[in-house]
């Protein structure tokens, strides 16, 4: 093994919790391929690779980390008090609430026990990221990014499998959280995008997490009510114009160097994707199950593009260096 790939007390120091940006991106894959698998009537093969594959990369980060935790506490800690990296911390929970999502169709047991797992983890997660944000520490107007938003999507994700497991009243409450503080990250990362100076380029990638959390609400919303209707169109069709706004962004996000940040386009895509094919479902629309072809195509060439890209830096030593 080579010294760039070697693991080593330093690099692990540094390796950091944004590492489960990939987790969500991969179960997203995982998710929007059974979606498409659903539409099509396929089979369930291709969803099945990408759901174990996410399953054994979830659980190498998570060793990764709780060594990293056990060994190097203090960098841990570091990150915790870091403005931006903080928001990140809750992407562990998610990746939870995802894969229970992605396992409810091979295993009920394995689904409410990550679900649990990741829902409780979640409820505390959003009141300490919450408390760290209104709490005695200042921010500053250029540490705020659409990363925020992450703690936010992660309680709209709880009751797409909640309602499926039977705790529709938790959903409620996860759901209700999630949307009131969409709103209003919304509003404030706007401002910050419109009134302030650009975002750093390792931070250009995260513009593309805007298209996350009405995406998802709308899949949790259907699943809450049993139906679309004209607010679940609402958060359908913000999904639909964050993407176009993302869109025309994209050719000059992906010149910039490389980072794991680049892993915030894969998760967003991945949610309109399926909530295309979840609305083509309940509506009976074709247009929307192409729709959801044309971006699952999208996902499928932003993922493959992230994991070449991703294996290239770990191959060269660039990752889990020194910021």
């Amino acid at each position: 093994m080579s010294d760039a790939t070697a693991p080593s007390a330093t690099r692990l120091e540094h390796f950091h919790v944004t590492f489960f940006a990939i987790v969500m991106g991969l179960s997203g894959l995982a998710l929007a391929l059974h979606a498409a698998e659903t539409a099509y009537g396929l089979s369930s093969l291709a969803s099945d690779i990408a759901y174990f594959g996410t399953i054994a990369v979830f659980v190498i980060i998570a060793m990764f980390y709780a060594a990293k935790a056990m060994r190097h506490g203090g960098a841990v800690r570091a990150e915790w008090n870091h403005p931006v990296k903080l928001a990140f911390f809750p992407a562990i929970s998610i990746s939870l609430l995802l894969l229970a999502t992605a396992s409810l169709s091979r295993s009920e047991a394995l689904a409410q026990a990550l679900w649990l797992a990741g829902a409780a983890l979640q409820a505390v997660l959003t009141l300490a990221v919450v408390s760290g944000w209104i709490g005695t520490r200042s921010f500053m107007h250029g540490q705020l990014s659409p990363a925020w938003f992450i703690p936010a999507v992660g309680n709209v994700i709880v009751p797409i499998a909640g309602v499926q497991l039977g705790y529709v009243h938790l959903s409620w409450y996860f759901m209700s959280v999630g949307l009131i503080f969409w709103i209003v990250l919304l509003t404030l990362v706007i401002n910050r995008l419109v009134f302030h100076d650009p975002l750093p380029g390792r931070l250009q990638p995260t513009l593309v997490i805007l298209i996350a959390p009405p995406a998802v609400a709308f899949v949790a919303w259907v699943r809450l009510t049993g139906d679309a209707g004209p607010f679940g169109l609402i958060l359908l069709n913000a999904a639909y114009f964050f993407t176009l706004l993302v869109a025309m962004q994209l050719p000059r996000i992906i010149r910039l160097p490389f980072a794991l940040s680049f892993w915030a386009l894969s998760f967003p895509f991945a949610a309109v994707t399926i909530a295309s094919f979840v609305y083509a479902g309940a509506a009976g629309s074709a247009a929307h199950k192409t729709i959801g072809t044309v971006l699952l195509v999208v996902l499928v060439v932003i993922i493959a593009g992230l994991v070449l890209r991703t294996i290239r830096a770990i191959t060269a030593g660039e990752i889990c260096q020194p910021e």
